[in-house]
């Protein structure tokens, strides 16, 4: 059995024939895998980590992450459907997940496959910092950031030369690996720094749009900065942006935030 996907023939055609543009923060992105393929490959991983992890279930915080998750997942369906894209979100099988963990740590699969640690809720305290690392995560997700690694390490393997080319599984398999190592317990942390960056910004926009405070994301991270002092810093963290960059990014983008938030019914 062979998967087939789109190869590229040099820099400028792949941009030409495989550029998606994210419709909240307007940035462009190579994405050249088949997102039906990474879905599928997805859901396996995700089904195997939960039936290998303690799952969390019918307390106060598993209903808090189901509450908060969902809210931001209408919150996305309802911009997608006001901009006439609700098709790029039509294969999303959503699941919220509390798994128990000391690992400050909360990750989105492709397809809405969302975990959260029970290690990070001591330092989200409250809906708003949930709806900060949830919207984070999920924004990793809408955004195509797995497509996007995935398809960089395809190029970086064929050299970008063919066009319309074939690989097998184990070589499909060894690439989603690569970008999504679940069973090393790091889980999705193979994200660059510009797509970091991306998803703070996107999931700013998406905790408003569900109604969840944005002036509590630097608080968040804030604490979340603390919560490695003295220690190894948190994996959530390995690959985010500098601190001073987070906060002065977040200041930058507030105002359009609060704009959601406010048509959300918050209060300024």
């Amino acid at each position: 059995m062979k998967f087939t996907h789109l190869l590229g023939i040099g820099a400028v055609a792949l941009s030409a024939v495989a550029c998606t543009t994210n419709p909240i923060t307007g940035r462009s992105s190579l994405q050249i895998a088949n997102n039906s393929e990474i879905l599928t490959m997805s859901s396996q991983e995700y089904r195997t980590t939960l039936s290998k992890s303690k799952i969390i279930s019918g307390t106060a915080d598993a209903k808090k992450i189901v509450s908060v998750g969902s809210r931001i997942k209408s919150a996305a369906e309802r911009y997608y459907q006001s901009i006439g894209r609700s098709a790029d979100l039509a294969n999303y099988s959503w699941e919220f997940n509390l798994i128990q963990s000391n690992e400050l740590n909360a990750w989105c699969m492709p397809g809405g496959k969302v975990a959260v640690y029970t290690g990070i809720l001591p330092v989200t305290k409250n809906d708003n910092g949930l709806a900060v690392v949830m919207g984070h995560e999920v924004s990793h997700a809408l955004a195509g950031h797995g497509n996007e690694r995935i398809s960089q390490a395809m190029v970086a393997q064929y050299g970008g030369s063919i066009l319309g080319g074939t690989i097998s599984n184990s070589q499909w398999a060894g690439i989603f690996e690569k970008v999504y190592p679940i069973g090393s317990q790091v889980a999705l942390l193979k994200y660059g720094r510009n797509q970091e960056s991306e998803a703070d910004q996107m999931g700013l926009y998406l905790m408003s749009m569900a109604g969840y405070d944005p002036r509590e994301a630097i608080p968040f991270w804030n604490r979340m900065e603390g919560a490695s002092s003295g220690a190894r810093q948190p994996e959530f963290l390995s690959t985010h942006p500098n601190p001073e960059s987070r906060i002065s990014d977040i200041n930058k983008n507030l105002p359009k935030a609060l704009e959601y938030y406010k048509a959300a019914g918050g209060k300024i």
